[in-house]
């Protein structure tokens, strides 16, 4: 099998395990889903859930976040580690939108990538899923699949972002992502993964 057959056997398998795939991080506008995906570096989607309502009821809105202290977003998102550094991000970019971009988030990679706190897979979650253009975010998890599954053998997520673009429809993407993101919690995890079971890796291999 190579790695285009392989390809498609995943997606099938993706496809039929999980055709829908809603957004697991609680948002209502791409300023708030930008925040969230900030607040999920080195987090749980489960514990940035939990304090994204109490932050978005202070500000849900850049000009409300930016008259914010980075000191009292610090004390709401304190459960989400790494708190400091995301506070000064998130104060500052929101500070920036308003006076670059009034108000509104840019909806191009290189301006995203220019906010503090904003690298290429943040820029790319919210390119794909709060403006619909075709990204493949990769995160540590999506690596390892794309690596576990014989698809890529990226040394870094950059490389392994390319090799799935290149075996992956480009209007399939967006929903791949978040289809290869329920998987691996569902049945490939890091950890205690038994590889006969595991519906993918018991088919491919």
């Amino acid at each position: 099998m190579n790695k285009a057959e392989r390809a498609r056997k995943i997606q099938l398998i993706l496809n039929r395990l999980f055709p829908d795939v809603p957004i697991p991080l609680k948002h209502k506008s791409p300023f708030t889903l930008l925040v969230a995906v900030i607040l999920s570096g080195q987090s749980t989607d489960k514990a940035v859930n939990k304090v994204t309502p109490a932050l978005f009821k202070l500000a849900d809105t850049p000009e409300k976040m930016a008259k914010l202290s980075a000191a009292k977003i610090r004390q709401v998102i304190k459960p989400c580690g790494l708190s400091p550094a995301k506070s000064k991000h998130i104060s500052a970019l929101s500070k920036i939108l308003v006076k670059k971009y009034g108000g509104k988030v840019p909806r191009t990679f290189e301006e995203l990538e220019s906010l503090p706190g904003v690298g290429h897979k943040t820029a790319s979650v919210v390119m794909s899923q709060a403006f619909g253009v075709a990204a493949f975010p990769v995160d540590t998890h999506i690596h390892r699949l794309a690596k576990r599954w014989g698809l890529s053998n990226g040394k870094n997520v950059k490389q392994t972002e390319k090799d799935l673009k290149k075996v992956f429809p480009q209007k399939d993407w967006n929903k791949l992502h978040l289809q290869m993101i329920y998987f691996g919690r569902a049945y490939c995890p890091a950890r205690g993964h038994d590889e006969k079971r595991c519906p993918i890796c018991g088919i491919i291999k």
